[in-house]
């Protein structure tokens, strides 16, 4: 299997590093092939703009996503984005391994998002969900978060959890055709003592070894709507 690891979290000895270094580890034992993105180490540029085509289709008005298109096909997108497309088509598995923050994802992988997952290739007209052009390959989250599960339940303070990364696991990964996964998530990471850091990894490396067993979550299939998105009648018996 090839494992693509996107990493977002500025500081090289947090907990999100160590989980990053677990995953290269564990999946290099298993005789997996791995690359890493290191998005602050790199000093990702985060911003979607007209910087990122060598050429445009449109020089007076910026559509990006239609730029995206234009420019991959045209093979004038920035090398940067161009760079990570290739370990994104090569991989068979992508984690996401950063905080949370503000109930989503960090700016710069925010960016990486908008900026790599192109129109066109990744998704585009009727080209979403089991359709989307990432369909094929698993997605997986791994976070860090420093609430306790109890607060992100059903009637919890914050809400259920899944609503809270709804818009990553559905509306982007899903969205795009991806398996996703369910997240493995590292709780009140900031707060809590030495031992339970290492069951957390060792929980962690559990997740890893069992991947191919996990079962994705289930998003809409395009079969069940019409050509205007609108549902299809139920099938009768």
């Amino acid at each position: 299997m090839k494992v693509f690891i996107v990493h977002a979290h500025h500081e090289p000895q947090s907990f999100n590093a160590s989980m990053k270094n677990v995953a290269v580890e564990q999946f290099q034992a298993q005789g997996h092939e791995v690359q890493v993105s290191d998005l602050y180490a790199m000093q990702w540029k985060a911003v979607a703009d007209a910087s990122d085509f060598g050429s445009r289709a449109n020089p007076d008005h910026l559509v990006y996503a239609l730029e995206q298109r234009s420019a991959y096909q045209a093979k004038t997108l920035a090398p940067d984005i161009m760079a990570e497309l290739e370990k994104l088509q090569w991989a068979d598995l992508v984690i996401f391994n950063f905080p949370i923050y503000w109930f989503s994802m960090p700016a710069i992988l925010k960016g990486w998002v908008d900026r790599v997952l192109i129109s066109g290739l990744c998704y585009g007209g009727m080209r979403f969900y089991d359709r989307g052009g990432l369909r094929g390959k698993k997605a997986m989250l791994a976070v860090t978060i420093g609430g306790q599960p109890h607060m992100l339940t059903e009637g919890g303070v914050h809400g259920p959890l899944e609503d809270m990364l709804r818009p990553i696991l559905r509306g982007t990964l899903g969205y795009a055709g991806m398996s996703v996964l369910p997240p493995f998530v590292a709780w009140h990471v900031p707060y809590i003592q030495p031992e339970q850091r290492t069951a957390i990894m060792e929980q962690y490396r559990q997740r890893l070894r069992d991947i191919d067993a996990l079962q994705p979550m289930s998003f809409p299939s395009m079969d069940d709507f019409d050509a205007m998105l609108h549902p299809k009648p139920a099938a009768t018996a």
